[in-house]
C-alpha cells in the first residue's frame, strides 16, 4: 500500500558525486515508468510516480513539457512532492531516487 503524499518523511540527506555516478549507471538501462504529458501534473500522476519510487527507488520519467523553465518546474515540483532525489535530467528525462527502508537495492 503506497503512502499518502503528505505523510511521507523529508528526505534530508542528499545525494553525493559517487552516489549520483552509480545511480545513473544503474539508470541507463531503465525505461520510463511515468509519462507525463502537456496536461501537466495531476495528482493521479503523482500518485503513480509516487507508487513507481515506493516499488523501485530509482525511475526514469518522461517529461513533455512545452519550454525548458517548464520543464525545470515539473522536475522540482516531483522531487519535493515525493521527497526523492533528483539524480540527472536529460532532455525529455528525469531520473529520481528514495531509498525504500524495506529493500534498499540501490544503498
Amino acid at each position: 500500500m503506497h503512502t499518502p503524499l503528505q505523510h511521507l518523511p523529508i528526505n534530508i540527506m542528499a545525494l553525493s558525486t559517487q552516489q549520483k555516478k552509480k545511480l545513473k549507471s544503474h539508470a541507463h538501462s531503465l525505461k520510463p515508468v511515468v509519462r507525463l504529458g502537456q496536461a501537466g501534473l495531476s495528482e493521479t500522476v503523482l500518485d503513480e510516480i509516487e507508487q513507481a519510487i515506493e516499488h523501485h527507488e530509482l525511475i526514469k520519467v518522461k517529461i513533455s513539457a512545452a519550454d525548458r523553465d517548464e520543464k525545470k518546474a515539473l522536475i522540482q515540483e516531483i522531487a519535493e512532492k515525493t521527497q526523492s532525489d533528483l539524480v540527472q535530467a536529460i532532455g525529455f528525462m528525469a531520473i529520481f531516487y528514495r531509498e525504500n527502508s524495506d529493500k534498499k537495492v540501490y544503498s
